[in-house]
């Protein structure tokens, strides 16, 4: 009989937590957020495969979920006046969203699945959760994200990708 070390009700995130570890990224959520925090994580999240070219996130939408990147690349470009700009291809280990999840902001860049890819979605009302649940993990889920939006907007040519 073999036994699980997944939580009832949660998913097996460990895929995830080692893309992020293995992510050396300088705003990389491995630097700020601990892997031992995902067991707990794991219950917050939901898992999402992503052909090649599905948008994942629409410049403009309103909407804050977090996305957390397993596998595969997404690329991140934005609308102008002068035309599209492409900001970015983000690897695993990743995470994409943060500005308007923290801010309520529209979404100020589109995301799409540049191969295909698999990510963990984040809702807001699952955040709320697991800070009334678990304060100390949201806490540090909070400071590692704030982390890469910080290293975000100090490189300037991602600064534009906080999405």
């Amino acid at each position: 009989m073999t036994t699980s070390t997944v939580p009832p009700g949660s998913h097996d995130v460990s895929p995830l937590a080692a893309a992020i570890a293995r992510n050396t990224d300088a705003g990389g959520l491995g630097k700020f957020l601990e892997s031992y925090r995902w067991s707990v994580l794991a219950q917050y999240v939901q898992p999402t495969s992503l052909p090649r070219g599905h948008l994942l996130i629409a410049q403009g939408a309103q909407e804050r979920a977090l996305y957390f990147l397993e596998s595969g690349d997404l690329k991140v470009d934005t609308k102008t006046s002068a035309g599209l700009v492409h900001l970015a291809i983000l690897g695993p280990g990743t995470v994409v969203g943060e500005g308007s999840f923290f801010s309520g902001l529209p979404r100020n860049a589109s995301v799409a699945a540049y191969s295909d890819c698999k990510v963990w979605e984040m809702s807001l009302s699952r955040f709320a959760s697991l800070a009334h649940e678990h304060p100390s993990v949201a806490l540090a889920l909070s400071q590692a994200l704030g982390a890469v939006l910080a290293s975000r907007m100090l490189d300037m040519s991602k600064r534009l990708a906080v999405t």
